[in-house]
């Protein structure tokens, strides 16, 4: 009766040294996840210099030209939150696979389309599979490297990846197509793809969430739909007008799949999209305000790749070269943006590097068809990456800190989605705008190809202008922070789950941006240690916020996690204020 208890600790011992011999190490799981986010960034800049190749050896319009660009982009934003949660259910490794796979797969489809329209599916399966990708590889990172320093120097390393992979898209997809063609944009994906399958397959540890949380698949296939259709429509406005029947069906077809979205998101018990979040003004004003910048600032690639190519005569690694700085531009405002914070408050932060950024547009629209590169595409481009750089980082704090920690991931997955559906619809509007434009110019072609340009550059700072008037007074006010120690609770979901309150040191208002893909998404653990879904970390920091009271204030801010809570994220709290 003795013998059998130690035989059972004896035999779960030698269990538990066989899971440890058998997990891989921290470095390959880092490496791993943030190869997955490398590629799904990259992939979103990467064709931009081989848009007019593609147009030519394919016979392109450019309404086509346009849904090389915006299939997967539509896709990736229909799909991320979906994604996300499936890693929850499914597991993490299985979805990273998934996604991966039909990532690849698709590359080597766009790679070898011999017609416009198998390129464009291609894009938009690629879309898919990052949404169904992006998602995992934050989890999978966080799940295996233990809190605190080491695990904030990971998540610093896949930001960085992330950012990096935006960075790179140009002169990577300049090299590609002058050195072989623009194929290889595509095609480059498969060979690392497959290695990183086969190296995921073997190595990676499965993790997944307890709790019967169901997928929102109608709500997904709604809101991809309806964007995609609504985009469709406006792009036909540019040849048929406003009134025909060739404009109007896709357009209200597209509203009407929008609000088909919102009734379904208003009555499933697990919504893709919760509405009763936006009743909080900081995530509806963050995530309007967000839609509106992306709209303006994602074209400018597009258009920038296209001035370069088509007017300029630049070869494809020269554009890639010449934009190098805008991409680092980006990274730099993104970074600066936290410090900035502490001093003058998320509110002015945002402002200021909208109207940045709007002057950096107006500067570009004074473009000439000869123009040079110092002012026609060095200054500007700079201008209006930086300024859109400085702006994200405050949006996306305050859109997560307007909320309770426990939504703070799915908050920071609304923003990440608000921001590129935004860049899609904005994409489609400014491309009609300056197709009209330069439809309707007497001018020889270079120049009423930058007539066109110019103008679309324009009509984005004047909206990045009123959505800076938008900021300044709808956003949540606050100076700049103070410090103090704030008391975060961690919520778990699912039976048994257990509620736990930290107390951490502040760490300040530092927030994690991507160049493409936003806010990382990760889990939250409860005080038993099981998963509690997708969604950013939630941890403490300080705030920005009112006084009260003689010596209180209180506030909301970003910080990193000392928590059970795998991620970095943003957390509410008071504080004891001068």
């Amino acid at each position: 009766m003795l013998d059998a208890p130690a035989d059972a600790v004896g035999d779960s011992a030698i269990s538990t040294a066989r899971k440890a011999a058998a997990a891989p190490p921290t470095w390959l799981v880092v490496l791993l996840a943030c190869a997955g986010q490398f590629l799904v960034v990259l992939d979103v800049s990467v064709v931009n210099v081989a848009l007019p190749s593609m147009r030519a050896d394919l016979g392109l319009s450019g309404l086509g030209l346009q849904w090389v660009v915006n299939a997967y982009a539509i896709a990736f934003a229909g799909f991320m939150l979906l994604g996300g949660r499936a890693a929850d259910l499914y597991g993490r490794k299985r979805m990273f696979l998934l996604g991966l796979a039909l990532f690849t797969l698709a590359s080597l489809a766009g790679g070898l389309a011999q017609e416009g329209w198998q390129l464009l599916v291609a894009r938009a399966a690629q879309g898919l599979g990052a949404a169904v990708l992006a998602p995992s590889t934050l989890t999978i990172l966080t799940a295996a490297v233990p809190e605190g320093a080491a695990r904030a120097r990971a998540v610093a390393t896949w930001t960085a990846v992330g950012a990096g992979g935006g960075a790179a898209g140009g002169l990577v997809g300049g090299v590609l197509v002058d050195g072989l063609s623009w194929r290889w944009v595509l095609l480059i994906n498969v060979p690392i793809g497959a290695m990183l399958l086969a190296v995921a397959l073997r190595r990676l540890p499965e993790s997944r969430a307890d709790g019967g949380r169901r997928l929102d698949l109608p709500g997904a296939v709604l809101v991809t739909g309806g964007l995609a259709v609504l985009a469709f429509g406006i792009v036909q406005t540019e040849s048929r007008g406003w009134t025909a029947a060739a404009s109007l069906v896709p357009l209200l077809a597209g509203v009407a799949l929008l609000a088909a979205f919102v009734a379904v998101e208003a009555r499933t018990r697990a919504p893709l999209m919760p509405l009763a979040l936006f009743r909080v003004r900081a995530v509806s004003s963050a995530n309007v305000a967000m839609l509106i910048t992306g709209s303006a600032t994602f074209c400018m690639w597009y258009f920038m790749t296209l001035y370069a190519q088509n007017v300029l005569g630049y070869t494809p690694l020269e554009a890639g070269l010449a934009q190098a700085p805008s991409s680092l531009a980006v990274v730099v405002g993104s970074k600066a943006a936290p410090a900035v914070m502490r001093r003058l408050g998320a509110r002015r932060v945002a402002v200021t590097g909208a109207l940045v950024a709007a002057a950096g547009f107006g500067y570009q629209s004074t473009m000439t068809a000869d123009g040079g590169y110092l002012t026609a595409i060095l200054l500007p481009g700079i201008l209006m990456m930086f300024g859109a750089g400085l702006a994200s980082t405050p949006l996306a704090a305050l859109a997560t800190s307007g909320t309770a920690p426990g939504e703070a991931g799915l908050v920071s997955g609304l923003v990440n989605t608000s921001r590129t559906m935004g860049g899609s619809l904005g994409l489609a509007v400014l491309s009609t705008v300056a197709a009209t434009h330069t439809a309707v110019s007497t001018a020889p072609e270079p120049a009423a190809l930058t007539e066109g340009y110019a103008l679309a550059f324009r009509v984005s700072a004047v909206v990045l202008a009123a959505g800076a008037v938008l900021m300044a007074l709808w956003l949540p006010g606050g100076g700049a922070a103070k410090t103090g120690t704030a008391t975060t609770p961690v919520r778990a979901e699912g039976a048994g789950a257990a509620v736990k309150t930290v107390t951490t040191e502040p760490v300040g208002t530092t927030g994690t941006t991507g160049t493409t893909t936003g806010e990382p998404t990760a889990t939250t653990e409860a005080a038993d240690e099981r998963p509690t879904g997708t969604g950013t970390g939630t941890g403490t920091g300080t705030g920005t916020g009112t006084r009260t009271g003689a010596g209180t204030s209180t506030g909301t801010g970003t910080g990193t996690s000392t928590s059970t809570g795998t991620g970095t994220g943003t957390g509410t709290g008071t504080g004891t204020g001068a």
